[in-house]
C-alpha cells in the first residue's frame, strides 16, 4: 500500500495595497493653495506666492526623478476585491468638496489683498493647477457608472467652467483617440501652443455635436435640464455669481485666468499623452481598436499618487472603466523621461520637446510611417529631417 502524503496546500495570503494609503497624498494637493499666502504672511514677502508654483513645476519633477518608477501590478485575481473596495471611491468624495474650498479660497485671498502683478500671476497659476486636479478628478469620476460618482464629475468640473469635458472625453476622445480626427489627440510636429487653438475649440465643438446628438436621439430638448452639457454650466454660473456679488467685480479677472490656466492643463495633459500616435486602419476603412500602445505612459511614483494613476494612460484607454487603483503598467509600450509635471514643462518649450520626443517616437513606432499620427504641415520636413 502506498503511504505517501499529501502536503497540504498552503492558501495565498490575501492581496495588499502597498500604495493603499499613498492615495491620500492627493488630500493634500489642494493645500498648495494657502501655502503661497501662509508663506507670504509669515515671511513678509510677496514673492513666496511663487514658492508652490515652483513645487508643482519643479519639485514634483524631482521627486519623481528621486523616487523612480513603479511597474508594479496587482494580481488580476485581486481587481474585483480592489474594484469593490469603497476606500478607493471615498478618496475621490473627499477630494470634491475640498477642491471647491480651494478654488474659493483662491478667489477670496485675490480679492482681498492687495498684491503686485506677479503676486497676482504667482495665485493664478497656483489656483489654475489647483483646477487642473478638478478636471483630473472629473475625468477619474466621470468613467464610472454610478449615478453619484457622474454628478460628482460635473460638480468637481464646474468651477473652472469646463463641464463639457464630461461629454467630450468619454463619448468623443475615446472614440477617436489617436486619429486625426480626434481634437485631443496631438499630432508629430506639432507644438502645443499650435495644438490648444485645436483642442480648445474643437473639443467644446464635439461635445456639444455628440449631446445634440443624444437628446435628438431621444426625443429631449437640446436646451433643457437634459443636457449634460448645460448642467454643469449652470453651477458654473452660480459658483461665478455668488462669489462676484461677495467679493465684488473686480474677481472676475482673476476667476477667468485662473480657468484659463486650469483648462490649459487639460491641453498640456492631452499634448503629452498621445503625441504622434496614430492607430492603424483596417480593411474596411475604420481604425482599429484602441490598444495600449497608443499612449504615452509614466510610472513615476509621486505624480501618479497626486494624479489618480493618470499616468497609467494606456491601461486607461484600453479599459476606460477600470479604477484608479487597479490600473496596470505594461512592459514594451512607449514611455516618457518624466511625469506629467515634468512633461508639462518640457512640452511649453517646443524645440525642447521636439528634442526629447521625436525619436523617441519613431523608436516606439519603429519608424514605422502609418503607425505617425504627422502634423500635415510638418510631415514632409520630418521626413526629410529623420531620413523616412
Amino acid at each position: 500500500m502506498n503511504h505517501t502524503l499529501v502536503q497540504p496546500v498552503s492558501p495565498q495570503p490575501p492581496y495588499r495595497d502597498r500604495k493603499r494609503h499613498a492615495w491620500l497624498l492627493s488630500l493634500a494637493v489642494p493645500a498648495l493653495v494657502a501655502a503661497g499666502p501662509l508663506l507670504m504672511f509669515w515671511l513678509h514677502d510677496v514673492r513666496a506666492l511663487w514658492l508652490p508654483v515652483l513645487f508643482i513645476y519643479g519639485g514634483v519633477p524631482l521627486l519623481d526623478a528621486l523616487m523612480g518608477v513603479d511597474r508594479s501590478n496587482p494580481p488580476e485575481s485581486a481587481v474585483p476585491q480592489l474594484e469593490a473596495d469603497l476606500f478607493y471611491r471615498r478618496v475621490t468624495f473627499a477630494l470634491v468638496p475640498i477642491l471647491w474650498a480651494a478654488f474659493v479660497f483662491s478667489a477670496w485671498f485675490v480679492a482681498t489683498q492687495q498684491l503686485p502683478w506677479h503676486g497676482w500671476l504667482a495665485m493664478v497659476l497656483t489656483g489654475g493647477g489647483i483646477g487642473g486636479f478638478c478636471i483630473n478628478l472629473g475625468h477619474e469620476l466621470g468613467h464610472k457608472q454610478t449615478r453619484l460618482e457622474r454628478w460628482l464629475a460635473k460638480i468637481v468640473l464646474a468651477p473652472t467652467g469646463y463641464g463639457h469635458f464630461f461629454i467630450e472625453h468619454n463619448r468623443g476622445h475615446h472614440r477617436d483617440v489617436a486619429t486625426p480626427d480626434d481634437p485631443a489627440s496631438s499630432r508629430m510636429g506639432e507644438s502645443i501652443w499650435r495644438f490648444v487653438l485645436r483642442e480648445i475649440p474643437g473639443a467644446a465643438r464635439r461635445a456639444w455635436r455628440l449631446e445634440s446628438d443624444r437628446l435628438q436621439r431621444d426625443g429631449l430638448p437640446r436646451w433643457s435640464l437634459h443636457n449634460e452639457i448645460l448642467q454643469p454650466a449652470l453651477i458654473t454660473v452660480a459658483l461665478w455669481t455668488a462669489l462676484v456679488l461677495w467679493l465684488g467685480l473686480g474677481v472676475l479677472p482673476f476667476l477667468l485666468a485662473m480657468s484659463a490656466w486650469a483648462n490649459f492643463q487639460l491641453t498640456s495633459a492631452n499634448y503629452i499623452e498621445h503625441y504622434g500616435l496614430l492607430r492603424g486602419r483596417r480593411a474596411d476603412g475604420r481604425y482599429e481598436r484602441c490598444q495600449p500602445h497608443h499612449s504615452w505612459n509614466s510610472n513615476h511614483v509621486f505624480s501618479n499618487w497626486a494624479v489618480f494613476h493618470l499616468q497609467r494612460h494606456s491601461d486607461h484607454h484600453a479599459h476606460p472603466g477600470r479604477r484608479y487603483q487597479s490600473l496596470r503598467h505594461f512592459e514594451n509600450l512607449p514611455q516618457l523621461p518624466s511625469g506629467y509635471f515634468g512633461m508639462f514643462v518640457v512640452a511649453y518649450i517646443p524645440a525642447l520637446w521636439f528634442r526629447v520626443m521625436d525619436r523617441r517616437l519613431l523608436a516606439a513606432v519603429g519608424h514605422d510611417l502609418e503607425r505617425i499620427n504627422f502634423d500635415p504641415r510638418q510631415r514632409d520636413r520630418l521626413m526629410r529631417q529623420h531620413g523616412l
